[in-house]
């Protein structure tokens, strides 16, 4: 055979001219040598240089990355793997070939070239997204509509007067000066163009300027601020406001005035076009700042009324007798609306009127003496009748105030102090979590944030202070700015839960050893300086049971933990200088340990002792492997996560795991995953990622897709398999579980065959999203006739990216009795594809009633997305239709297509009635966009097409006015 090939070579340097034949022959170690050290060095220089200007550029919310320049990241990424390739091919190179391979180096050295020279972005590698602040949620307004209503319009117009510059909206706590400005926050945002920008901060009581200062910081995303002095961040600070231009700054729940200069705040004026709007409860500090003074009104009577019908349900007032008791407790809410709404809400359950009767009595006894709103928020506590519910509200007051509080960190602790009581499962746990938070919510005592956050005001939190502060066992010292841990006198010996977090402890010292003996909860989380913690701190807390140290500088656990024998979670997400943890083989009551993004690199002695636990994360970890012997042990596990990168496991000692509800790892090898996939016969965990191969990271990858990397997302695709470096003999003895709902394969070789011929794909029964890189051998998804067809009736999403001997999506066979089976992608929202070079035709024409999205990259020989003729077939297929409809499509995007002409090449109408965005990046050859040639025109739902000018001037319309029609909504 190497005979045969040097001989074919030989044809080949035959047919050019001898003397290239022989250049390339003998210069093949010098341009290898220049192909690896000064074409490719040169071009990496510069990718270098591409991604610190990225970083430079790019904002997260405020930009997005050039399609262009995405696309010439991933080119570099592909050209290093084909000169990796080269030279493997030089390193063993016979005599007879050097004269084939020089030709190839030179050729690459020739593309090298290029991309370095298009790499030059003159224009900028980021294009900016039109978002000018941070949408906040929102109540509805009900209630006191006129009264709210007069007061915002007071405000807007104060905005909108180029003469105010600073707005004081004050008032007392709870009367609504916040839902005022979230509204007013997100009208502009929304619906003006005088202003750049809108930025909101939560200044809060426990504030000074440096944490003012820090908080801006944050917002400005301004990076590496926390160790300058304060003229340093103040300049920082000016700087990055004087780019966002005309900005209004919204300072929420300010409890004293502030220098704007000293906090590095431009001070507005007429001609920058800034505005200050504040919201705090004193109007001193409004005329401190030199604002214009708005007093937020208590509720009239009828408005407090309707606030509280709204709530409790209009249907109240129908039964006998009831309307005078509900006047009465109205009238005891004092126009307050937030006394209103917990109120209100407490009583929605109550339908008669002894019930109500009861809940006057106690509204009167509780507020007796009192006009404040404290105590009617406590009557809303009180009302709860429920200790769990009561025990979680108070348990928020442990975090700062103004703080979000995650819904899931919430949540864990929840369940780690028993609040949550012991269920069938921690799954079921979550559960009831989620609805007891949601009641909170709905009786108004929680406040929904944004991502999956919650808020408790800050009346809510000081009754709830009020409450704890009675019970001696609590102390709370969150969110106040804390540099050092309280004195020891602080610390009485009956404490049974701490609080400090999110404050800027840097040590405890020797000197710390609080003797709190029945101490069962510390919270040190959030403080992001403490470094260390003496051994002597935790040598009198023998009772301790919940120890979360999260989110801090910790470089070594103390050895005294390892005497904490009560302790049921140990949490220390986030830590990321954690470098040694002592043995924990006497923690056998440990329930919950959490190690997330901690710098550990081997899992800690004694673990396989450890069987009570129920949840033990390992994300993101440098941990390689888990010790054989240890998660077979661990047989109460529900709750598993550990990081695909580095850690491998045994599928064998994984399936000892009957317990598993969440599962996310990488498998050591095929024979383990399949030990582990048959184990799953009756039932599998409810969430998964399974992943066989390790992904590589340095492979530049365009951001749909960088979905398959990110963690387990509940809400859309639970149980997931990603396969990488698989081989085709490993394809054909894999097994997949029968649940799987979203599969990517990666950086595989499967020699030609159609995917889904692949055995494993014949126990796959709700595929709803596959996803495909670098890989070569697939010449089409599936083959028709097949009894694998099915699997596309459930797809939602396909991706594929480099796929490079791709050639169809669906191969119809010549001995086909009929068209595709009618629910072919009946389900199928999007599909992209990227640099699948060798596929001419995207879809044959079928029913896409489903389909939202097309992006098509980088695919060289395509040359219509839409086609009604099978491969090879110049006659249209028969059956098809009078028209061709996409009746839910919204975003197209076609760029880098060479060879394409049209979108569809039949002359049927192509019918796409909800097209909101077009998108069109060099395609040179595209002369015709059937789906806006045709009425109406434009389409109805259209907002915009992105195309270069000259490529819009190059394209033919059939519609006479189509062009003039169209060309308002044209941006380059």
């Amino acid at each position: 055979m190497e005979i045969v090939g040097a001989a074919i070579n030989l044809l080949q340097c035959a047919s050019s001219p001898i003397n290239e034949c022989w250049k390339n022959h003998i210069g093949l170690e010098e341009n290898m040598n220049k192909l690896i050290n000064q074409e490719l060095a040169a071009l990496n220089s510069r990718k270098t240089d591409i991604e610190l200007r990225i970083e430079t550029e790019f904002r997260q919310g405020e930009t997005q990355l050039r399609a262009d320049v995405e696309h010439w990241l991933r080119r570099v990424t592909e050209i290093e793997v084909e000169i990796h390739n080269l030279e493997e091919k030089f390193q063993n190179v016979k005599c007879f070939c050097r004269a084939s391979l020089g030709e190839k180096v030179i050729k690459k050295i020739m593309q090298v070239e290029d991309l370095y020279q298009a790499g030059e972005f003159l224009n900028g590698l980021v294009i900016p997204i039109q978002q000018h602040g941070e949408i906040m949620p929102t109540t509805t307004i009900v209630g006191g509509e006129t009264t709210f209503k007069r007061k915002m319009e007071e405000i807007w117009a104060g905005l909108m007067d180029d003469e105010v510059t600073k707005i004081g909206v004050y008032g007392m706590g709870g009367i609504g000066k916040t839902t005022a400005m979230e509204y007013l926050n997100n009208s502009l945002i929304q619906n003006t163009d005088k202003f750049d920008n809108v930025l909101w901060i939560t200044v809060s009581k426990e504030s000074d300027i440096i944490s003012l200062q820090h908080k801006i910081a944050r917002k400005l995303e301004l990076k590496d601020i926390e160790h300058d002095d304060e003229t340093a961040r103040r300049s920082k600070i000016y700087a990055e406001f004087i780019r966002k231009k005309r900005l209004v700054l919204i300072l929420d729940d300010l409890w004293e005035a502030y220098s704007l200069k000293n906090v590095g705040i431009p001070e507005p004026t007429p001609e920058n076009g800034c505005k200050l709007v504040l919201t705090t409860r004193s109007y001193e500090v409004c005329c401190n700042m030199d604002c214009k003074p708005i007093p937020i009104n208590l509720f009239s009577k009828e408005e407090a009324l309707e606030l509280f019908l709204k709530i409790v349900g209009p249907e109240i007032l129908s039964i006998p007798n009831m309307e005078p008791i509900v006047n009465d407790i109205v009238n005891e809410c004092a126009g307050l609306p937030l006394a209103i709404a917990t109120i209100a809400g407490s009583l929605k359950s109550k339908k008669n009127c002894d019930e109500m009767e009861i809940a006057l009595e106690d509204l009167r006894k509780s507020t007796k003496g009192s006009e404040g709103i404290l105590e009617r928020l406590k009557f809303s506590y009180d009302r709860l009748n429920d200790k769990q519910l009561q025990d979680c509200l108070l348990y928020c007051a442990l975090f700062p105030e103004d703080h979000p509080i995650e819904r899931e960190r919430l949540i864990q602790l929840l369940i780690v102090e028993g609040i949550i009581e012991e269920r069938e499962s921690r799954l079921s746990q979550c559960k009831k979590g989620k609805l007891m938070l949601n009641t909170l919510v709905r009786v108004c005592l929680l406040n929904e944030a944004k991502e999956e956050c919650l808020k408790m005001h800050d009346l809510v939190r000081d009754m709830a202070i009020e409450i704890i502060n009675g019970n001696p066992h609590f102390f709370v010292k969150a969110g106040i700015n804390l540099k050092s841990i309280p004195k020891e006198q602080d610390w009485k010996e009956d404490l049974d839960k701490v609080s400090l977090m999110y404050n800027n402890i840097l040590n405890i010292p020797s000197s710390q050893s609080p003797k709190c003996p029945k101490l069962s909860t510390l919270l040190l989380c959030g403080n992001p300086f403490l470094g260390g913690i003496h051994n002597n701190f935790f040598l009198n807390m023998e009772g301790l049971s919940i120890l979360d140290l999260s989110g801090t500088s910790i470089q070594m656990l103390p050895d005294s933990i390892s005497n904490l024998v009560k302790l049921t979670a140990l949490l220390l997400k986030g830590c990321r200088r954690l470098s040694y943890v002592p043995s924990l083989e006497k923690l056998t009551a440990l329930r919950e340990l959490d190690f997330c993004q901690s710098g550990i690199t081997e899992a800690p002695q004694g673990m396989e002792l450890l069987v009570k636990l129920r949840y033990l994360n390992f994300d993101k970890c440098k941990i390689g492997t888990i010790p054989d012997g240890v998660l077979c042990r661990l047989i109460n596990l529900e709750y598993l996560f550990l990081n695909r990168e580095k850690t491998k496991i045994k599928g064998e000692e994984l399936a000892y795991l009957k317990n598993l509800k969440n599962f996310e790892g990488r498998f050591c090898d095929g024979n383990g995953f399949n030990v582990y996939i048959r184990s799953l016969v009756d039932k599998g965990p409810a969430n998964y990622i399974l992943q066989l191969g390790y992904i590589h990271q340095r492979v530049w990858m365009p951001m749909p897709m960088q979905r398959w990397l990110s963690p387990l997302d509940q809400s859309v695709f639970n149980k997931r398999v990603n396969l990488c470096q698989i081989r085709t003999d490993d394809g054909w003895s894999l097994l997949l579980p029968k649940d799987v709902q979203l599969l990517s394969i990666f950086d595989s070789s499967f020699n030609g065959r159609s995917l889904c011929e692949l055995p494993f794909f014949s126990n796959v029964t709700n595929l709803r999203s596959c996803s495909i890189g670098r890989c070569s051998g697939i010449k089409n998804l599936l083959s028709y006739p097949s009894n694998t067809i099915s699997l596309l009736q459930s797809l939602e999403k396909l991706d594929l990216d480099d796929v490079s001997d791709l050639q169809v999506l669906i191969r119809i066979e010549k001995e086909a009795s009929s068209l595709l089976p009618p629910r072919t992608f009946s389900s199928l929202k999007e599909i992209r594809l990227y640099n699948c070079n060798k596929i001419k035709k995207l879809f044959m024409i079928m029913p896409l009633p489903n389909l939202e999205v097309i992006t098509v990259v980088g695919c060289d020989q395509l040359v219509e997305i839409v086609s009604t003729t099978n491969d090879g077939d110049q006659n249209e297929e028969e059956g098809t239709g009078d028209t061709i409809t996409l009746p839910k499509l919204k975003n197209l995007v076609m760029g880098y297509l060479p060879e394409l002409r049209s979108f569809c090449s039949s002359k049927k109408p192509v019918i796409a009635d909800s097209l909101e965005t077009v998108d069109i990046i060099l395609c040179p050859k595209l002369k015709r966009l059937s789906l806006l040639d045709r009425e109406p025109c434009p389409p109805p739902s259209l907002e915009m097409i992105q195309i270069r000018q000259d490529a819009w001037e190059s394209l033919e319309w059939d519609h006479p006015n189509a062009k003039a029609l169209l060309q308002p909504l044209c941006t380059s």
